[in-house]
């Protein structure tokens, strides 16, 4: 099977636990491309960060945003968007202020979340992106349906982070029984995203895949947490970062090295060394493709291959 589309999520799969990309991982990504590979990123993250990353590995494929809900390459040109309704937003608010909680109503040009103050073991559940400080504006008040009296919000997400996995539990189960119009998406068991409902990022690379009249067959996704296991499932290749938890390993067809030693690099290296640039192999003929062989380089192994 040649290989059309990698498909990455952001967070603990591109980048390291200190936040930055390693080197090895920037020279996979461009040797990727040089290949002609369609690299899209998959993320939970607001787009303006997002965008931040592609670019930084010039990336200029589609972008899918705010846990599918928002597809662009500029944010001013989106070709997908889908937002929660701004009275139920402010229902979800008043709703999830009862608990313990970091809430961020997060819209694609500035996010509004309510001050807390996290215990030192929480502190890397909340990405605060202060890099992107003079692109996207975040603010922080201390009642957040408050501040929705005032400015109405149809945000594509929220991104909430539970000090207790009771709680969190319980505002799932709660929030499935009164909103239709809504789905939450846990990620890992303290913090979970709410999206109008039908968006994930299984929809969100579907629909991108129609773009580019990609099959299924022919998609590579690399993931680290539970929101990327339908699509890790649904891939022609799902593949699973060494720090996944072991649900998301048990998925996968294939597991690489950890986000913290260059997962995404090894996998490309395994996967894609092999593989002719994209331009080349369509201008030759099917009749002169050899037949499928175990030494074929037109071919990349799907054998289940687990690296321990």
């Amino acid at each position: 099977m040649t290989y059309k589309m990698l498909v990455l999520n952001i967070d603990g799969t591109l980048l390291q636990d200190n936040g930055r990309i390693h080197k090895q991982t920037r020279e996979a990504i461009e040797f990727a491309l040089q290949k002609g590979i369609h690299i899209v990123l998959a993320t939970t993250r607001n787009f303006p960060a997002a965008k931040r990353t592609a670019k930084s590995l010039k990336i200029k494929d589609y972008i899918i945003a705010h846990q599918g809900a928002f597809i662009a390459k500029n944010i001013s040109k989106p070709i997908y968007v889908q937002r929660i309704h701004e009275q139920i937003a402010s229902e979800i608010t008043a709703f999830l202020e009862s608990f313990s909680c970091q809430i961020r109503l997060v819209h694609e040009k500035f996010l509004i979340g309510n001050k807390v103050k996290l215990p030192n073991n929480m502190m890397a559940k909340v990405v605060f992106q202060s890099a992107n400080r003079f692109v996207y504006q975040e603010r922080y008040v201390d009642s957040i349906s408050e501040k929705l009296v005032d400015q109405s919000v149809s945000p594509p997400n929220f991104e909430v982070v539970f000090f207790d996995e009771n709680e969190m539990t319980d505002a799932m189960t709660a929030i499935k029984k009164m909103y239709s119009e809504v789905v939450c998406i846990p990620i890992d068991p303290l913090k979970m995203a709410i999206v109008p409902a039908g968006v994930s990022k299984l929809e969100a690379v579907r629909f991108v895949c129609s773009q580019y009249g990609i099959s299924k067959h022919e998609v590579v996704s690399i993931g680290a947490g539970v929101d990327d296991l339908s699509l890790m499932q649904w891939s022609g290749l799902g593949v699973a970062m060494g720090n996944a938890p072991k649900e998301v390993h048990d998925a996968a067809d294939w597991i690489t090295r950890t986000n913290n030693d260059n997962g995404v690099a090894y996998m490309v290296k395994e996967h894609f060394r092999k593989q002719y640039r994209l331009g080349f192999l369509n201008n030759l003929k099917k009749s002169d493709l050899p037949e499928d062989g175990y030494d074929n380089p037109f071919l990349i192994s799907s054998e289940k291959n687990k690296f321990e």
